[in-house]
């Protein structure tokens, strides 16, 4: 590999603006993960964190700017000099690259924890019923839930509910992992299961962005932590410079709060 290659960010942002009606949620961001990297965003309720999250995968569509996740501009083709808004079927293509894990577990109830890693694998990506079974086998031994493959999610726990959900996103093997905000739907006692699965998925060199409050994770987890502030990134470094020597006033206001 060579140097130019390393140096190559898998997620580029730049001048990302993001408005629902009168209201400017993002206000021109810019960020750069490279390949491996953990990024973990903080910020307030408001702050646009989730939005920001919500773009990178174009579950919501950015008004100005561009992301561009593994060298294609997300939402869009170059065609003929000219960008051309991609269809439903090319903007799922440019989404097999990334992996998501929201607030809520999103399992199907009706549904074993083994077919709702399974499905899409079989569904969207056209994998066999028996290499797709096999690799969800495996990523539930990977979240320590291998006993539970039969389980219905009405038979879990939320903090077990939230694991599945994140080997159902491992399953389409991501080159980015997003999670938003993943352990704010759980009981304090289930918090730290799921925060353990993430640290391990860091440890692996998975590229992760994670939007979330839990400071110690940022603190253990993050290569880069990002403070956002209305709309805007206010501070950005690395987890001992922004949580252990903040330079903001808000960034301080924030953190002054959990520490």
């Amino acid at each position: 590999m060579t140097g130019a290659e390393i140096a190559k960010p898998l997620v580029r942002a730049r001048n990302v603006h993001k408005s629902f009606d009168r209201l400017e949620v993002l206000k021109g961001i810019d960020l750069d993960v490279m390949p491996g990297e953990v990024v973990v965003v903080l910020g307030p309720s408001g702050s646009g964190k989730s939005t920001f999250l919500r773009c990178i995968n174009h579950l919501e569509a950015i008004n100005k700017g561009f992301i561009e996740v593994d060298g294609e501009q997300i939402g869009y083709r170059l065609r003929k000099n000219r960008l051309e808004k991609l269809s439903s079927n090319g903007i799922a293509s440019q989404r097999r690259k990334i992996g998501m894990v929201f607030q809520q577990f999103n399992l199907y109830p009706h549904m074993t924890v083994l077919q709702n890693i399974i499905e899409a694998p079989i569904g969207v990506h056209g994998e066999s019923r028996k290499a797709a079974t096999e690799n969800a086998m495996r990523l539930l031994e990977r979240v320590g839930l291998s006993e539970k493959a039969g389980s219905y999610p009405r038979q879990l726990s939320g903090g077990q509910q939230q694991r599945v959900a994140i080997a159902r996103a491992l399953a389409i093997k991501p080159k980015l992992m997003l999670f938003d905000e993943p352990t704010s739907a759980l009981d304090p006692e289930l918090v730290g299961e799921v925060l353990s699965t993430m640290r391990d998925l860091a440890k692996q060199g998975l590229t992760m962005i994670v939007v979330t409050h839990e400071i110690g994770f940022a603190r253990e987890a993050a290569d880069r932590v990002v403070f956002m502030d209305g709309g805007n990134v206010v501070e950005m470094g690395k987890p001992e410079d922004v949580i252990g020597n903040p330079q903001h006033p808000r960034t301080q206001a924030f953190l002054a709060r959990f520490l």
